[in-house]
């Protein structure tokens, strides 16, 4: 089993601080004329329950699949029970994050369920984005996911290899 890794607190504890500062933003952003659409709602439940998007991010290396959908689920209830908010400067970053685990941490059809929950993240969430459009900003989400997909891919590939080369030294050993 894998466990929880101190770069795994992290990179939660960083998503979740931009996660509840840019709430705040949403919280305090008033008539705002910057903004694609004024945001739905100033309540400061959007704050904890944007918690549920960032947090299960903890479990990428156990479970990536599972990760990756209750990530998907918890931003598609932010976004019915709150409407018009800016989330994309948080969940795209998390995107690519989720797909660079997937490729690091899962195979088969893990691999197959999480890429799809990635790519029904950004959807989800710039649907009802204040800040930008979906035609604007899914393929900027979808090519951030893919690149780091594919830096997950050489990153596994080459720690594959090491414990191969490994392998053959510890059995002349024995």
């Amino acid at each position: 089993m894998r466990t929880i890794r101190p770069l795994d607190y992290l990179l939660a504890a960083v998503l979740t601080a931009a996660g509840v500062l840019l709430m705040w933003e949403n919280i305090s952003a008033g008539d705002d004329e910057s903004l694609i659409h004024p945001p739905s709602t100033t309540s400061w439940l959007i704050v904890p329950v944007f918690l549920l998007v960032t947090l299960p991010i903890l479990g990428r290396r156990s479970n990536i699949a599972a990760v990756s959908v209750a990530t998907t689920v918890a931003a598609a209830v932010h976004v019915l029970a709150f409407g018009w908010l800016t989330r994309c400067g948080v969940v795209l970053p998390l995107a690519f994050a989720l797909a660079y685990a997937t490729a690091r941490f899962s195979r088969g059809w893990n691999t197959v369920i999480s890429l799809a929950a990635i790519v029904a993240l950004p959807v989800v969430i710039l649907l009802r984005d204040s800040s930008t459009d979906l035609a604007g900003a899914l393929p900027i989400a979808l090519g951030g996911a893919a690149l780091f997909y594919g830096a997950g891919l050489l990153v596994q590939n080459r720690v594959s290899r090491q414990r191969q080369e490994r392998e053959p030294a510890v059995k002349i050993a024995a």
